[in-house]
């Protein structure tokens, strides 16, 4: 097979979650142990940070390995979902893993994938753990695919845990209470191993104190450390990047940021990404102060980072953003409040499985609206959709697919408009 025979193989033999949804997931570690056993367990060959939330963690986990990297480190990155190429999930110094690898690996694990039957994502993690260790990294920087507790990625005793904020999403497997999901996501807490809590939310905060405490690991909640004191978006270049001035609580000390993401709700990923690089360097990583603004400026260069609010365009100005439940909604709504436009065009989509009713009602009812749906089986039918989002107030015309109902978006806006694309990854996957 040559790498598209092989990537094709992958997605119509292995069930892939983001594809069909929960029939996918297995409900215990039993097929990831398997593969990685058939590999000499390489796991147990490098060392890793760990990264669950809700939002969020998908950046933070890029700034962390972009820093790192900064400090001279060989630094491995497994993310998902990926937006144009299977390999972006699988990097090594924002390198993606090469074509031949992934070929010659999926020809090694034939007889393994008869037998274990394992799903796409599973693969997937045994895939990117295998060439960590082959390629001995000095770190791997790992974000959970879904939950914490039972992803495949939680095989590993990282150096640190990251939890970044608990909101709904995905209850029909993670549970209907903000407490049930962060008990999930606590699941990542290893014996002793520090954890950076993103956000202190009172219906949670318990949850991680509790579960820290019995695995005697230190806990340290970044806000708590951390304070926003400025934070400036250009509003004439939104893309241009975020400069934000912060001071850690106990030490007094202000640090002066430079985000090369403009997106206003990366604050709070910021102060998690603060205090995770001081409990590393206080675990003796060198990570000189140079490192962690240069990481930080360069972050989409250095790790290849793209759909978190990307200015795709100007006049009309065309925004991407894979936020896409209702605390992603919510922090893609504030933003929109920094930002100069006349009129606001929304493409948008969902999968059938998020909790579109309450995400719907969110959105501004001035805007126009073009309901499409990706082409996948999880997609939600944009007439539905249209239905849906008509009983909150918001109106428009829905378009059979995604491009189209961008090619309509560009042809109504205006120069002095906004574009925006949001609603899920496959939604922005597709219109880039």
């Amino acid at each position: 097979m040559n790498y598209q025979q092989t990537v094709d193989y992958l997605y119509q033999h292995l069930p892939m979650f983001t594809r069909v949804g929960a029939v996918a997931l297995k409900n215990d570690l039993h097929n990831t142990l398997e593969l990685c056993n058939l590999l000499d367990n390489p796991q147990h060959k490098f060392k890793s940070i760990h990264i669950a939330g809700t939002n969020g963690k998908g950046s933070t986990s890029h700034m962390l390995a972009a820093i790192l990297q900064q400090a001279g480190y060989k630094v491995g990155l497994y993310t998902s979902p990926h937006l144009q190429d299977f390999r972006e999930r699988i990097r090594i110094n924002g390198q993606m893993v090469p074509e031949k690898f992934v070929v010659e690996f999926v020809e090694q694990m034939q007889d393994a994938i008869a037998g274990i039957e394992p799903s796409f994502f599973e693969l997937t993690v045994a895939m990117a753990f295998h060439y960590f260790a082959l390629e001995q990294v000095d770190v791997a920087v790992i974000e959970v695919g879904l939950g914490g507790r039972l992803d495949s990625t939680n095989v590993i005793t990282p150096e640190l845990s990251v939890i970044t904020n608990i909101s709904y999403d995905h209850m029909h497997i993670l549970g209907n209470t903000l407490p049930a999901i962060a008990a999930e996501k606590a699941g990542i807490i290893k014996a002793g191993v520090p954890v950076v809590i993103g956000e202190t939310q009172p219906a949670v905060q318990s949850v991680f104190i509790n579960k820290a405490a019995e695995m005697q690991a230190p806990i340290h909640f970044a806000d708590q450390e951390w304070l926003v004191q400025e934070s400036n978006l250009n509003p004439t270049h939104p893309g241009s990047g975020l400069q934000m001035q912060l001071l850690h609580k106990q030490q007094q000390q202000v640090k002066h940021i430079t985000l090369g993401l403009s997106g206003q709700y990366q604050e709070k990923n910021i102060m998690t990404v603060l205090s995770a690089v001081k409990v590393l360097q206080h675990s003796g990583w060198n990570i000189p102060d140079a490192a962690l603004h240069d990481g930080l400026l360069h972050v989409k260069k250095l790790t290849g980072l793209r759909g978190r609010w990307e200015v795709m365009g100007e006049n009309p100005l065309l925004v991407m953003d894979v936020g896409h439940n209702e605390a992603g909604i919510k922090e893609i709504i504030q933003q929109l409040r920094h930002t100069r436009y006349q009129q606001l065009h929304i493409v948008t989509g969902f999968v059938k499985d998020k909790a579109v009713d309450a995400v719907l009602p969110l959105f501004p009812a001035t805007a126009t609206y073009y309901f499409t749906k990706a082409q996948i089986p999880r997609a939600l039918d944009e007439h539905i959709l249209a239905e849906m989002a008509a009983a909150s107030g918001l109106k428009g015309h829905t378009y059979a697919t995604v491009q189209e109902a961008l090619q309509a978006a560009k042809q109504h806006a205006h120069k002095d408009d906004m574009i925006l694309v949001c609603g899920s990854f496959f939604i922005v996957s597709e219109a880039m």
